[in-house]
């Protein structure tokens, strides 16, 4: 079993609090505190909402959609779980997973009704005494895919009662022990204060685990350094794409210690030729390149690298190093779906910042959300009627004219495509 590093954020008041039970404040900007724990190379994240008010629990779940928006890592949300509808925020928000406190009575209730909404894999449960697992043996094991141990005394007593993978919550230990948690078979990682507190330890803390065969996450290589060939300077071109839309980003060289840094860290690291040094791109600028995969060409002389790019990939601070323009012929662009998306997208959004007149689309705004949905249902209704014909022209026309008016509906209430297309990604 691969073993997680996982990080927490104690949500409260806005702010990251110690733990739990210690409402201490200890970072006051949660989202760019998640942006440290990704950039150190943890697995996952936890995020806890400690509210107290439904207008504090509606802040914090602002804030956890803002963490799941920009972070590469896996979030999985927990806290002020009521009734199902509180799971559907939290995974609506973009949360990989939702915890059950297992602590209370009615989390435990609902946890074949959210297991069979959202999905078993998306559902864990948290607890201190193993026996509630034993209490509820049936129902952990059939819709539960893994579990949170708050109380890192208690092991060897959930390894007695249940197969599920689960975290460890651990406060405070010395860094050699975790190997001996790691050792147990169903102990899937550790989370709390004791990663959060030596997140700047978790490359090492790998390193020392995969030189005691204890399996973490790391990019595997089908490829080694000597396999590939090197031009005239002993490197290999890199063509840097981006993973969503293909664009073509950057190109850069890798030598050997750049390459095995990329693999190592899991951020591309590149050798810079008018440097003559290691470069591990955004490491002053903070436009990290987070791997998504990389793929050598047929002679094994190129490598193409799909990132997922935090803001710019050239320095000038363009989106793409490829905006020189030499020479076009007059051509048609290839209808990549999202980009005709975004394309239109982009013109309603920009309609309602700067209105111009006689525009239909800022006619929609002025009157405001109930003409926008009366709008909406009024196309829907279209589509049903154009699909009874038998001219297929028609209902494409319709359909076009829903979406139109679906995207005036986002805009108005501030979603973008990209969280449309995520969403759908992770059902």
């Amino acid at each position: 079993m691969i073993k997680k590093f996982v990080p927490c954020i104690y949500l409260y008041h806005e702010k990251a609090v110690r733990s739990l039970t210690d409402t201490t404040v200890v970072n006051t900007d949660p989202v760019r505190l998640a942006g440290v724990y990704q950039e150190n190379n943890a697995d996952e994240l936890i995020v806890f909402d400690l509210s107290e008010t439904d207008a504090e629990h509606e802040a914090a779940l602002n804030i956890l959609k803002e963490i799941c928006a920009v972070s590469e890592l896996d979030v999985i949300g927990a806290g002020n779980i009521k009734r199902m509808e509180d799971v559907k925020k939290i995974l609506y928000a973009g949360c990989k997973k939702a915890i059950l406190d297992y602590e209370k009575e009615s989390n435990i209730t609902i946890t074949e009704e959210v297991s069979l909404k959202f999905g078993r894999d998306k559902i864990l449960a948290s607890y201190n005494d193993p026996q509630v697992l034993v209490d509820h043996k049936e129902l952990t094991d059939k819709f539960l895919s893994g579990l949170v141990l708050l109380n890192p005394h208690k092991i060897r007593e959930t390894e007695d009662v249940t197969e599920l993978p689960f975290l460890v919550q651990i406060q405070q230990i010395a860094l050699n022990k975790l190997l001996e948690i790691f050792a147990y078979e169903h102990v899937c990682g550790v989370t709390g204060n004791t990663i959060n507190d030596n997140i700047n330890e978790i490359l090492a803390l790998k390193e020392l685990c995969k030189e005691n065969n204890i399996m973490v996450e790391s990019f595997q290589a089908a490829y080694k350094w000597e396999d590939f060939k090197k031009n005239s300077d002993g490197m290999v071109p890199v063509v840097v794409q981006d993973y969503r839309t293909m664009e073509v980003l950057m190109v850069a060289y890798m030598n050997e210690e750049a390459y095995e840094n990329t693999l190592r860290t899991g951020k591309m690291t590149y050798y810079s030729r008018s440097r003559q040094k290691l470069w591990l791109k955004g490491e002053t600028s903070g436009h990290y390149q987070y791997v998504k995969s990389l793929t050598a060409d047929c002679d094994l002389d190129t490598i193409l690298a799909r990132v997922s790019q935090v803001g710019a990939a050239c320095h000038t601070g363009a989106r793409s190093c490829f905006f020189n323009e030499i020479t076009k012929k007059d051509y048609e662009e290839s209808s990549n779906p999202l980009q005709v998306f975004e394309e239109v997208f982009d013109v309603i959004k920009d309609r309602k910042v700067h209105p111009k007149e006689g525009s239909y689309t800022n006619y929609l705004f002025d009157k405001g959300i109930d003409k926008i949905l009366k709008k909406m249902g009024e196309e829907a209704t279209e589509i049903v009627i154009a699909a009874k014909n038998p001219n297929p022209n028609e209902i494409k026309y319709e359909i076009s004219d829903f979406l139109y008016h679906m995207m005036v509906l986002m805009a108005e209430k501030e979603i973008t495509w990209e969280e449309i297309t995520t969403e759908l990604a992770n059902r």
